[in-house]
């Protein structure tokens, strides 16, 4: 893709409005003239995109007192239930009925529904919700002795009462789109059987207690594995987000990056990376991210002269991004922990490498692009300074740094996100900036139990998913699809995975995302001997680049609509700057080391991986990092000095040689990479404002 079209210029010469800006770098004079978006614009584009945002604002009458206290003790039964378990079932149950009863009560039946009360329906939904956890606590000893299992007429009402509410829920909060998709899976079994089913389809007949049965009465369909990773680990890492929030976490974050990178060659841009990578690996959610996050840092691009849809790309790729950043990764690596069965430790350090160079290459374009149009950062007299940053609020990194000791010392997950909001609470004391009262504590129990209802209905409705695959082998079928399409390719197979990961997660957030793409995509590559950590990374990584990827590209509309830019060319722009995140993805596939692990003579289903030799993970480290910056250098056109089309081509193929596995491809990259380097830098000249 060339600059012209990058950059949306005609074939008429003309001076475009990152000239002008860039003309006059270090016009703004005060950091709170940046942040020049309206939050009603904000929140609507917010509702626009993102379905969780759409709530009711009770501010007066009981209801808001018994929304605040459900949810309060909602958040206090996940904190008891870490240090007294339930049976799987009951505790489950317990998860997903309450956390449909407050979705009835928050989350309004439509946009056009009353935001003041509760409509009269929503009591009936409410009411519906928590019957059939009631049901399950009432019968549970039945269910689990004398009945095996085995739906009765009475298990089978319930359990369609739960699926009709999760289905329901699900609409109000996520959108229409996992409702839909689910519904489609719960249709199969009913049709499956008959004769104008595929026969690679078809199946033996199903009744209503087989389908309804695997759904509510076992731990394979509603009550999943999905919605167990949800009720012990996501929900308390969600509650922890909200106690560092309700702290100032996010201003500390956007402030540490202003002082660290603010006043550098683009500096804006660079902040929106740090801070909204950070965010976005604490709170999980990408478009929330981009809009919260964006509201500051897209104002802040604009006004240094980056274009306003490169301003909404940056925010959009850098807050995906967050869902692969190490140590939380959104909470995706505990569901990964939970899926796998591998070691959190194992999968955090495996995430490590691509995602340093998923940011490298983030970086390294808006650098670029930064000195080819002579892009200046902010003044330095206008900015925090890290001291300063540090000395109010630097003590609130203790509770990351104690989360991740923790988990290093092979601390039960939950229990280490339990101690870690324990130990939030009281660092918090340590400035008044930070300190949080009994009203600060109370807020953010109800804050962490009202964010975590989108990810627990998100679960829930893939636990539908899940079920069927399970009841009627789908996810076979899926998988062996696939790998007869593949032909026996690896590179081929590959490329299939991504795409059905891509399709399987476009309008997902990344947690369900992951999960539906590991249970049918991931499988198709055991074939192949590839160790189950590679497979589910791989996997996981395209499920989350959906969000970027046009045409349903959500976090990138969500960045267009703040930046005032064209959503599909923000879009695409998104996906150029996260471009190292689709090839890094292949590469760890061919060298494990990347991933910090040597599968050698190891068995496929390995939970256990020595590392690799030291030497190997310096080439691995060394090749990549070059790599990475030579092909974002080829993808902006610019190194010192502008550069034709023929040598962005042939900087492309360098970049591509060293970031692939190989003493003699690594060499031949290296020569082409350096090579150009040295001859642009020889060739440098000062860049120009002008310039397309």
């Amino acid at each position: 893709m060339n600059s012209q079209v990058m950059d949306h210029s005609s074939d008429k010469p003309h001076v475009s409005d990152d000239a002008k800006l860039a003309t006059q770098p270090n016009a703004p004079e005060d950091i709170e003239n940046y942040d020049d978006v309206d939050p009603s614009v904000t929140q609507a584009i917010l509702e626009k995109y993102d379905r969780e945002s759409i709530t009711r604002h009770i501010t007066q009458g009981p209801v808001k007192y018994i929304i605040a206290a459900i949810c309060i003790f909602y958040s206090i039964f996940h904190l008891y239930i870490t240090f007294n378990p339930m049976p799987s079932l009951l505790q489950r149950s317990v998860h997903v009925g309450v956390g449909f009863a407050l979705i009835f009560l928050i989350f309004p039946a439509s946009k056009k529904s009353s935001r003041k009360k509760v409509a009269w329906y929503d009591w009936i939904w409410f009411v519906f919700s928590l019957s059939g956890m009631t049901y399950l606590i009432y019968e549970y000893q039945d269910i689990v002795t004398s009945r095996g299992g085995m739906a009765n007429s009475v298990d089978v009402i319930f359990s369609i009462i739960t699926v009709i509410c999760v289905l329901e829920g699900s609409r109000r909060i996520t959108g229409w789109i996992l409702p839909i998709l689910a519904s489609v899976f719960l249709l199969y079994p009913f049709i499956s059987h008959l004769d104008f089913m595929p026969d690679r389809l078809l199946t033996r007949p199903y009744d209503l207690g087989d389908i309804f049965g695997q759904l509510f009465l076992k731990t394979e369909g509603l009550y999943s594995v999905a919605i167990g990773a949800s009720v012990t680990f996501i929900f308390l890492f969600i509650l922890f987000g909200a106690f560092l929030a309700r702290s100032g976490m996010g201003q500390l974050f956007n402030d540490l990056a202003l002082a660290l990178a603010g006043d550098k060659k683009g500096g804006p841009a660079k902040v929106a990376v740090i801070s909204s990578g950070f965010m976005g690996s604490i709170n999980g959610s990408a478009l929330s991210n981009v809009v919260s996050t964006g509201a500051f840092t897209i104002p802040l691009m604009k006004k240094v002269g980056y274009h306003k849809d490169f301003a909404g790309a940056v925010e959009a790729s850098a807050s995906v991004g967050g869902q692969i950043l190490p140590p939380i990764m959104g909470a995706s690596a505990f569901i990964m922990a939970e899926t796998t069965g591998l070691p959190y430790s194992t999968i955090a350090l495996a995430a490590l490498l691509p995602a340093i160079l998923y940011y490298l290459g983030v970086i390294a374009q808006v650098h670029f692009r930064a000195g080819r149009r002579d892009l200046k950062g902010m003044a330095k007299e206008s900015l925090p300074q890290v001291k300063e940053v540090l000395k109010a609020r630097g003590h609130m990194l203790l509770p990351i740094v104690f989360l991740i000791y923790l988990l290093i010392q092979n601390v039960p997950v939950g229990y280490a996100a339990a101690y870690t909001i324990g130990f939030t609470v009281v660092i918090s004391m340590l400035r008044k900036e930070t300190r949080m009262g009994f009203k600060d504590i109370l807020g953010a129990l109800e804050d962490g139990a009202r964010q975590s209802l989108a990810v627990m209905a998100a679960c829930a409705v893939v636990g539908i998913i899940i079920g069927v695959v399970s009841l009627t082998s789908f996810g076979t079928v899926m998988t062996s699809s696939i790998v007869t399409l593949g032909a026996g390719s690896l590179l081929l197979t590959l490329i299939l995975t991504m795409l059905a990961s891509m399709v399987l997660g476009m309008g997902l957030p990344s947690i369900p995302a992951y999960i539906i793409t590991a249970t049918m995509a991931a499988p198709a590559l055991a074939g192949f001997d590839i160790p189950i950590l590679s497979a589910h990374m791989f996997v996981f990584y395209f499920g989350v680049f959906a969000n970027i990827t046009p045409p349903v590209c959500l976090a990138a509309f969500a960045g267009a609509g703040i930046s005032g830019g064209d959503p599909m060319k923000t879009g695409y722009l998104s996906l150029k700057l996260a471009l190292a995140g689709f090839i890094v993805p292949f590469m760890f596939i061919y060298n494990p080391a990347m991933l910090m692990i040597d599968p050698t003579d190891l068995a496929v289903t390995a939970k256990e991986f020595p590392l690799p030799p030291v030497i190997d993970i310096i080439i691995a480290v060394v090749t990549s990092v070059i790599g990475v910056i030579g092909l974002s250098a080829a993808l902006e056109g610019y190194f010192k000095s502008d550069m034709n089309i023929f040598t962005r081509l042939i900087l492309a193929l360098g970049a591509l040689l060293l970031i692939y596995p190989g003493l003699i491809t690594g060499a031949i990259g290296g020569v082409i990479v350096l090579g150009i380097a040295a001859f642009n830098i020889k060739g440098s000249k000062a860049p120009t404002a002008l310039s397309v």
